[in-house]
């Protein structure tokens, strides 16, 4: 099986779990990856994210596999043409 088969064929909750145990250096029944699987598992995720996965997250990979960032203006953008309230609005007074 290429790269390109395994990204096709991983799930969206394989790939929940393999971006959980990146972020956290667990796995989800708690033991500890080595480095070869934090590597590797990694790569997955990125490969993931510019292949299957259409995010609107402020920093992910893109279909050309270069790291997208949006500023806070272009993710406000996106909410409001996706008709999302914003989250929470404060009012400093003086």
């Amino acid at each position: 099986m290429n790269v390109e088969q395994l990204v096709n064929a991983m799930t969206p909750e394989v790939f929940t779990n393999l971006k959980q145990a990146v972020e956290t250096g667990k796995w989800p029944n708690g033991a500890a990856l080595t480095e070869e699987q934090k590597a590797n598992s990694l790569q997955m995720v990125m490969l993931y994210q510019a292949k299957v996965e259409r995010s609107n997250e402020h920093m992910t990979i893109g279909a050309d596999g270069e790291m997208v960032h949006k500023s806070k203006s272009e993710l406000r953008n996106e909410l409001r043409q996706a008709g999302q309230a914003p989250i929470a609005q404060v009012k400093l007074s003086d």
